[in-house]
């Protein structure tokens, strides 16, 4: 399958471990695991799910720390924004235009898929300026 806005096909990118199950080595218990992302990556958890039986986004709603707006969307925001303030100095930059319709692009149709899977509010919407205050 190729590629969403390019014309090339590609493969690459980090897979899950094939096992299912808990490694002998791994010495950490579940409740250790779940203090964060970063000390996973950094520890070299291989799977959180299978030790703490939870995705991190389970771990992360329990202890109330999930933000209303996904991750992932919010990455693709912050990048949309970087984009227009250099569009404020760099007008004729037809790259970097043709770049932010493309991540707006991305950015609505996330918001569709959210409001469908109700993980966003049926009335959010994506303004840019609106949403350049929410991340100020």
């Amino acid at each position: 399958m190729a590629r969403m806005h390019s014309s090339r096909k590609g493969r690459a990118g980090s897979k899950k471990p094939v096992r299912k199950t808990k490694p002998s080595w791994l010495i950490y218990k579940p409740k250790e695991i779940e203090i964060g992302t970063v000390l996973r990556d950094s520890y070299g958890i291989p799977d959180l799910r299978t030790v703490a039986n939870k995705s991190v986004t389970q771990i992360l709603k329990e202890n109330n720390l999930l933000s209303a707006v996904p991750e992932d969307m919010m990455a693709l925001i912050r990048s949309s924004m970087q984009i227009r303030k250099h569009l404020e100095t760099n007008r004729k930059d037809m790259a970097a235009k043709r770049g932010l319709q493309l991540t707006d692009a991305k950015i609505r149709r996330l918001e569709k898929y959210y409001k469908k899977a109700r993980k966003l509010p049926a009335e959010w919407n994506y303004d840019p300026e609106r949403v350049r205050l929410m991340i100020e």
